[in-house]
Formats: C-alpha cells, structure tokens, sequence
C-alpha cells in the first residue's frame, strides 16, 4: 500500500499549481480517500487535449482517491448560449459516451468514477436558494473577474455569465467534494470559490491546476479552432494531415503543443520500462527511445531530434489512442447522436422555401443590408461621429450616425459600400436620430476599425445572409430582449478575414462572401 507520500507525488505531478497543499497532507495522513471532481462544460466536440485531464484523472485513482466527473450541461447554456437548450441533453449524452470512451482508450476502469449531470440537482430548491445567498455578497466586480478566462466574453456581457462562476463554487458543496481539478485559466474561479463559499458557512477547498496545452498551431487548443485540435473521431488520414501542419519548429520547445502532449499525456500513461519510441533510418541516427520526458525534450531542444521523426512517432501514439474511440463510435446508436447533438450546418439552398419556425434566436433576424453612401458629414455636436446618408433601396436614403471619424477619412467614406444593420430601434446620438448601424470589425484594443468590404457588382437594398440560415428578419429587434447582443457574439471574420457568424459565411445574394481587411476579429 502507498504511502501517503507517494500517493500525494501521485496526485499532484504534473500540475501546474495546487491551493491547499497544507489540507492535502492532512487528509492523506488521515488515511482516508480524497475525494475530487473535474468538470467539463458540454459545448463543442472534446478532442485530443481531453487526454491530458484524463491522464491526470488516472493519476488520482493510482493514488486511490474517489474521483466524479461532472456533465456541467447548466454551465454550457450559461456561457453566452454556447450550447443551445435543444441540444443540450444531446450533446451531454455525445460528452458521457466520448468521455468513457476516452477513458477506457487509457486503460482507467470507469466503475471507479462517479458521473453526474449538473441539472440532476443545479435545479434544486437548496440549490437554488444558495445561488440567491451567493447573488447577496457576491460584487459585480468579482463575478466578471472571475470567469474573465473561462467565460466567452463580449461587449455586453449577459448576467448568466456573472452566474457561472458562483455555479461552479457550490458545485464543490453539491459534490461534497475536498478538491476541486481543473485547467490553470481556472485560477480565479478557484479563487473566488475559496473566498465565497465560507461566507455562506460551506468548507474552502482544495483545487488541482493542470497548464494549458498549446495547441497544434500554437497558443490555447480548442474546440473552435478546427487546426488547433485533433478531434477524438478524426480518421488517421486526419491526424497526418493536422500534425504536417502543426508548430513544430527545430530547437523551440516553447509553445510546442506536441511536446506538452508527450509530457502530460503520453509518459504519465507509459506502462513501466516503456518509454516514448522514435523509429529512424540508420542513416538518420536510427531508432531511439527516450524513457522520461526530460530527455525527449532536451534531444529536441538540442536538435538532435528531427521535428519530422518526431512528428511521425505522435502521430503514432496519437492514433494508438483514438483507435477504440473510433470503433466505438462505428456503431449506429453513436452515429446518430453525433449527427443529432452536432448537426453541420444546412447547405444553403436558394430555391429552398423559407422556414416558418427558424430557430429562435437565428441570424436569420438580422435585417443586414447592404447600402451606398451617398452623403457624409462630421456631426455638429460630436467629433468621432460620421452622419451619412445611406442609399439601401428603399427609395430616400437612411441616416446613420457612426463612430468612424477617427479611423476612416471623410473622403474614404463617400460612395462606399456598406453592410448595414437596418432593424435595430432607431436611437438618438448627440441629437441626431440614427437608423441603422455600418457593421465593422476591429481589433483588440480598438485602435483600429474597418467597414465590412462589400464585393464588387451588389447593389444597395441586397440582403446579406448568414449560410445554412434561412429566414424572415424581425420587423424591429427588440432590445429588451438583447437579441443583437447574443447573436453579435459570435460574429467575427476569421483567419483569411472572412465574415462569419459560428464558423458559417456571411454571403451576398450570389453567394459572394463578406470580408474585411482585419482578421480573426469581431464584427460589430
């Protein structure tokens, strides 16, 4: 039997940082089982960079500790909707069936783990009336700070976001949990749940933090970034494909997503004398095994290991893992509910009739047109603010009050094309009644600003529509219900400044795409 020495090495390698140490030991000397829960947020498709908590989700159970993963299908809804309601029983099932699959892949015996679904009991009375006990000593300031690096985060930020994080504190008393595990961008949800949770008379917890796995082309691996992560169903075709083009430079071992997935998955699940096989030409040094990570990484950092060698021994490892994953999710039960909780989007179809039940809060509201200025103007009152005259085909021209005025010149403004939103409540700015807003993106900071570029041959009056989404725009989007705000979110242009609205074109009526000079940045 293991020492409680050993067991607390097993727990806590790897990890980029623990809160509690002191508590730990405590109750490793009292020799009693430590008892943890991990949570994942059921939005989009887990991949490849799941395997580094479920690596580590083996290293408790080594240690002997009672592990629960819980489903956080309530937490998916509330951060921004990144889960629909209708798809969220769907998508918690695809989550149970992958999550298992992943961790049998690894040889972890599942009836050690615990699962829950978080509406199982989010929904309760007792629940709920902590929630409102939170709400009474929780700031404002607090909340936003503390799901600043989990919570998608927009310009006008829905209260459900400000919720997550108090969700995720009473989840550790709900659980009747000692520790809490998570990524290290948890940080200051963990925090903020020491700070909490003993003003509402419940225990402080410990909390486990794993680093961030970069991703394969560098920086954070995710869902929404198709070539930063190899999905659990990618065929092996995929894999090559996606590894040829990951970052993987000679001697760099910084931001190198492949050496962080050998260092926190593959050697934590190396049975003992198995170390991480390299298979090479005679003439290229031939083949070499490296039994720690350390010195994996210093033959790479020294360039004695060629990014190509290395390249194809993770795709190997890679593939050894997704294989049972892949056979799993061959049969027909699985198929369908990949297909139902993640639906492609629809083919766009011109001659296809319109829906008459779009989705409720569909893209298919935006009156986005496109217009012509025909006349611009500095505001009386204001000396940032444009006021045009827009052309949008519906026989005398719109006023539209912009905050363009000190990133486009007047002269740059005459006669352009635009894309206009046309069905938001008209509003006053310094005066002066605006109709419509010019959508444009800008970068981070906001030092920069760009109109949306319109392709050449449109003309104003054209709608602009969001691919796969069909539909009749509101009359007037009414702004109680901040149906902007939600569907703003997820408008961006991509790497190639493409306008997308969740990853699907934003396209003229012949199906030309919108774009912008500024990429990967938000467009409102």
């Amino acid at each position: 039997m293991a020492s409680w020495e050993e067991k607390q090495q097993m727990i806590t390698r790897n990890l980029q940082e623990t809160l509690g140490t002191d508590k730990l030991t405590s109750i490793l000397k009292e020799n009693r089982d430590l008892k943890i829960y991990w949570g994942t947020a059921t939005t989009g498709k887990p991949h490849v960079a799941y395997f580094v908590p479920m690596s580590k989700i083996a290293d408790f159970l080594r240690a002997g500790c009672e592990v629960t993963i819980l489903f956080a299908d309530l937490h998916a809804y509330l951060d921004n909707m990144k889960a629909p309601w209708s798809l969220l029983e769907l998508r918690t099932q695809y989550y149970e069936a992958a999550i298992k699959a992943m961790l049998r892949s690894i040889d972890v015996p599942i009836e050690k783990l615990k699962f829950v679904k978080g509406t199982d009991y989010q929904l309760s009375k007792e629940y709920t009336l902590d929630v409102y006990k939170l709400t009474s000593v929780v700031t404002q300031h607090d909340a936003k700070k503390a799901g600043a690096e989990v919570v998608k985060q927009v310009e006008y930020p829905l209260l459900s976001g400000l919720l997550y994080p108090g969700l995720q504190a009473l989840d550790e008393e709900y659980l009747k949990v000692d520790a809490q595990f998570g990524g290290v961008d948890q940080r200051k949800i963990f925090t903020f749940s020491e700070k909490y949770l003993p003003q509402l008379g419940y225990e402080k917890r410990i909390h486990f933090m794993n680093p961030m796995v970069p991703g394969l082309a560098g920086g954070k691996m995710s869902s929404s970034e198709e070539d930063s992560k190899i999905d659990l169903l990618d065929s092996a075709a995929n894999v090559k494909k996606k590894l040829k083009k990951a970052f993987c430079e000679p001697g760099n071992i910084a931001d190198n997503g492949l050496l962080s997935f050998a260092k926190h998955v593959l050697f934590p699940l190396f049975k003992e004398n198995e170390g991480f096989t390299v298979s090479r030409k005679p003439e290229n040094g031939g083949d070499v095994t490296y039994n720690t990570y350390q010195e994996l990484e210093t033959s790479f950092a020294e360039e004695k290991l060629h990014p190509g060698d290395f390249k194809i021994s993770v795709e190997g490892y890679i593939n050894r893992l997704l294989e049972p994953i892949r056979k799993e999710f061959t049969s027909p039960e699985l198929i369908a509910l990949t297909e139902k909780a993640y639906p492609p989007p629809a083919k766009v179809n011109k001659n296809a009739p319109k829906q008459e039940n779009p989705a409720e809060d569909g893209p298919h509201r935006l009156d986005i047109r496109i217009g012509k200025i025909v006349d611009v103007a500095m505001h009386p009152d204001a000396d940032t603010l444009y006021v045009e005259k827009i052309d949008l085909g519906e026989g005398e021209p719109r006023t539209v009050v912009s905050g363009l005025a000190k990133f486009v010149p007047l002269e740059e403004m005459k006669d352009r094309n635009v894309a206009v939103l046309c069905n938001l409540k008209p509003a006053k700015m310094r005066g002066v009644e605006s109709k419509g807003m010019v959508l444009c993106t800008s970068n981070e900071d906001h030092t920069v600003v760009e109109p949306l570029v319109i392709p050449d041959g449109c003309k104003p009056g054209d709608r602009i529509f969001v691919e796969g989404n069909q539909g009749t725009p509101d009359d007037q989007l009414n702004p109680k219900k901040k149906v902007w705000e939600k569907l703003q979110a997820d408008l961006k242009t991509n790497s190639n400044g493409e306008a997308t609205w969740k990853g699907c074109f934003l396209l003229t009526p012949s199906e030309e795409k919108i774009t912008s000079k500024l990429s990967n940045c938000s467009i409102k």
